[in-house]
């Protein structure tokens, strides 16, 4: 079991628009906007590869995005001329101009080699996923991962953003976080904003606790238990979080998994908490 949560279709949105000859939406928006639609197309295609789909045929995106078969032509050219695709017989793959981008990427996200260790060993000892989570805004981000060695697990990629309504490390993150944000996050929710009460009520009890636990909140099955990282300042700058099929999250594993999450927690909260997101926090 790996849950995700489903990305929302840009293109499928697009869809219902008259079109022009072009291909474009037969809209009055203006330069700008045009200009904008185009980078988020753009995009649309590169999310289309994946380590199941690596090679895109010109035919294969038009069926995805719906767009016309001329936009896509020339968007896929462009993206080619700037190095995100490569052209192949068999259709298009990520480009070389993609590799200078992920190194980037890698180098800004990855965390000190002691931290990923301290979570490698934690997932071995505990044979659940270990995930750290940082606040951004009304979304809580996936800074750093490490799988459990069990089949059945819950998989959330490094740089994958969760909602905040839901799940024991929102209730860590939010610890903090003001009246507005609340409210921010609990519109956001499928209940609406008198999801704030509910809010309020799992933090002051994930405080007193010194741990956050919730099954099924925010997918079926999925169970999970989180603790808080400590920065220099003394605030919550991330979330440490165990997390599995709620069969194996029974309540006495629970106290396990916190005291073993504390500890793991406190070590990194000691050496100093290292990451760009921390700035925001």
């Amino acid at each position: 079991m790996e849950p995700r949560e489903k990305p929302v279709s840009h293109a499928a949105a697009r869809r219902e628009l008259p079109r022009d000859r072009d291909g474009a939406a037969a809209d009055a928006q203006g330069p700008e906007a045009q200009g904008v639609r185009s980078v988020q197309r753009a995009l649309d295609i590169l999310s289309l590869l994946t380590e199941d789909r690596q090679v895109l045929t010109i035919k294969a995106i038009v069926e995805a995005t719906g767009l016309a078969k001329t936009t896509v032509i020339r968007l896929t050219q462009t993206l080619e001329h700037n190095g995100l695709l490569w052209a192949t017989t068999a259709g298009y793959m990520a480009g070389p101009g993609l590799w200078r981008w992920a190194h980037l990427a890698r180098s800004s996200w990855e965390l000190p080699p002691e931290t990923q260790k301290m979570m490698r060993d934690l997932a071995a000892r505990q044979r659940e996923t270990v995930n750290l989570y940082m606040l951004h805004d009304i979304y809580r981000v996936c800074v750093a991962q490490q799988e459990s060695p069990l089949p059945l697990r819950h998989v959330v990629h490094v740089g994958d953003q969760l909602p905040l309504w839901g799940g024991a490390s929102s209730k860590i993150l939010l610890r903090d976080a003001p009246d507005s944000l609340l409210v921010r996050v609990a519109r956001s929710s499928p209940y609406g904003e008198a999801h704030v009460r509910r809010l309020r009520e799992w933090i002051a009890e994930a405080a007193h606790r010194g741990y956050a636990v919730s099954h099924s909140e925010r997918e079926d099955g999925l169970s999970a238990v989180a603790v808080s990282v400590i920065g220099r300042a003394g605030s919550v700058v991330a979330a440490l979080s165990l997390s599995g099929p709620t069969v194996r999250f029974p309540d006495e594993r629970i106290e396990v998994f916190a005291a073993d999450l504390r500890q793991v927690a406190e070590r990194m909260t000691e050496r100093g908490f290292d990451h760009p997101l921390a700035a925001l926090a």
